[in-house]
């Protein structure tokens, strides 16, 4: 089963670090230190799926992630797998009831924010009686946001474990003990953390102290190539977001004050390139995946082992990647490397082009039986794009997300706003 899952996923090798994982986790309790961005989610996927029984009634295992999108995007990779298990993700943000409606039909896997599991668990919603693996996924993230006494409640549920795996992008001195881990061997791979080779870093110095309109210079510098942003506070992405709005440079933002609908969106229209640039706290800096970042910038300053998370989001699986640290005069951190390159500036900085892309929805998703190939046959068919004119489609339960050919957008809109879509009459427009 695990070769079909890792056909299924198109890999033909795994790493290092997934082998070791899969051998260890065979034997005994795990845990597994790895930096971001290494693959983590298959070193614990897999041994989870050989642990899985056909025909065997309940849930299984649970698997805890401390946000919503990693929640999401973990199942996302489950399901890619072709397993044939049932998965369902449950997270904060949308209605308990439609959660709880979905439990006529128990999945073997559950994903999700311990504070909604605890919440299910508290109501009777469901038992942990059946589940015999549990993963504790960026356990340290976990205990950062404040959900301990939720885990703790949540394993104190699972009379029946017996092999529980954790991972962390960070080496903790003691392992608390609500965990319950029995003897667990340790998978450390951070030890690869300072050295990415294909991972270069700049200094950028701050003119005139005017931070805001330095990193202006430095974006227009770097034209339309993936860059995220990262801000220590929420109200620091929001100031510099009405700034670059200001200056007409297109963005996107992402922290934990936005509604889960409104992260969804920035995260998809950054992968699919309707913007090239997101502004984001340290919630971007772990888990998510947020593929080809050419470039990571750290707008302020932070601590040694965050400034080592945030560059992970670039330089990624053989990829290439720039981080830029600006630094007003007389400031430099200690985990800075004691030499390194300064980035030039223009003096006269100009605006790069809008993207090709633009992202429309439709208001039908999976509950409406749409798949991904019916939406490229309607948007071809009826709405006479070409092939080179449709970007990533992202179906959800009740919406579908389309990157479309800026040039084409309105006229799409325009065209298909009253077609029917499997005999399911459709809205369209632009995603806000």
């Amino acid at each position: 089963m695990l070769k079909q899952a890792l056909e299924k996923l198109n890999i033909t090798e795994l790493n290092p670090m997934q082998e070791a994982a899969i051998d260890a986790a065979a034997q005994q309790d795990m845990v597994l230190l790895a930096p971001t961005g290494s693959g983590k989610t298959l070193g614990f996927l897999l041994p989870l799926l050989a642990r899985l029984q056909a025909n065997e009634p309940g849930m299984q295992a649970l698997v805890l992630v401390p946000a919503r999108e990693l929640a999401l995007q973990v199942a996302q990779v489950f399901r890619q797998m072709g397993t044939g298990f049932g998965v369902k993700c449950f997270y904060g943000g949308h209605a308990t009831r439609t959660e709880r409606s979905s439990l006529t039909n128990l999945p073997a896997v559950l994903i999700g924010t311990p504070g909604r599991i605890a919440f299910h668990l508290r109501e009777g919603n469901i038992s942990g009686s059946t589940i015999h693996t549990l993963v504790l996924d960026e356990f340290d993230k976990s205990l950062e946001f404040g959900f301990e006494a939720d885990m703790e409640y949540i394993i104190r549920q699972l009379p029946n474990v017996q092999r529980r795996l954790l991972t962390s992008a960070t080496a903790m001195q003691q392992i608390p003990a609500f965990t319950r881990l029995q003897n667990p061997v340790t998978v450390n791979f951070l030890q690869d953390i300072p050295s990415a080779p294909d991972l270069e870093i700049k200094v950028v110095s701050v003119a005139d102290n005017d931070k805001a309109a330095t990193l202006f210079r430095l974006l227009c510098k770097l034209g339309n190539t993936p860059t995220l942003v990262f801000c220590n506070q929420r109200d620091a992405v929001e100031e510099l977001s009405n700034y670059l709005t200001h200056k007409r440079l297109v963005h996107g933002i992402f922290h934990g004050g936005l509604e889960q609908p409104d992260r969804e969106r920035a995260l998809l229209k950054f992968r699919n390139g309707t913007y090239h640039l997101l502004l984001s706290t340290d919630l971007a800096a772990r888990g998510l995946d947020i593929p080809e970042i050419e470039n990571v910038i750290h707008y302020e300053l932070t601590t040694a082992e965050t400034y080592l998370h945030r560059n992970g989001r670039t330089a990624r699986m053989q990829a290439k990647g720039t981080a830029y640290v600006l630094l007003q005069p007389n400031e430099r951190p200690d985990y800075l490397p004691p030499s390194l390159p300064t980035e030039t500036l223009p003096v006269r900085p100009v605006l790069p082009p809008p993207s090709p892309w633009e992202t429309l929805y439709l208001s039908a998703g999976k509950k409406d039986k749409i798949s991904k190939g019916d939406v490229v046959g309607f948007l071809l068919q009826k709405g006479y794009l070409q092939k080179t004119e449709l970007g990533l489609i992202d179906v959800q339960d009740y919406v579908t997300f389309a990157a479309v050919s800026r040039a084409k957008a309105d006229a799409l809109v325009q065209k298909l706003g009253n077609e029917k879509l499997k005999n399911k009459k459709v809205k369209m427009g632009r995603a806000k």
